[in-house]
């Protein structure tokens, strides 16, 4: 669980952000910050309804940021429970600042109460 966030958010391939404020990870701010990882089956497109194939989360991870340190506190690619999760399709280009000031574009939405929704299921697997 040592990974950085700023490592995560750089990685290659389809990612959803869901965080609970706007996402400056070169400020002192509390967050709560949720990525997931979309396997796309092939012919899938980027807003569903022009396309014919389905979008899959395979992995979520959490990262809980507080006084200038994010703690990776969630991981799991438990198809099960990651069905528990709603998946935003609404999410939109998010800018977002990373620990060392680069801004970086992401797939992502700023919504609380899917944040406290996922911390829930997070709750209920302890």
């Amino acid at each position: 669980m040592s990974e950085l966030i700023d490592e995560i958010l750089m990685l290659h391939g389809r990612k959803i952000i869901v965080a609970d404020s706007e996402i400056d990870l070169s400020a002192i701010n509390m967050n709560d910050i949720f990525i997931l990882f979309v396997e796309e089956s092939r012919g899938s497109a980027g807003g569903r309804a022009a396309g014919s194939g389905f979008r899959k989360i395979s992995k979520i991870v959490r990262f809980t940021c507080k006084s200038g340190e994010c703690v990776k506190s969630f991981e799991t690619e438990d198809t099960e429970l990651i069905e528990l999760f709603d998946i935003p399709y609404s999410a939109v280009a998010m800018d977002i600042k990373l620990s060392q000031g680069q801004q970086i574009v992401v797939q992502g939405i700023v919504d609380h109460g899917l944040v406290m929704s996922y911390a829930t299921h997070v709750e209920d697997t302890k």
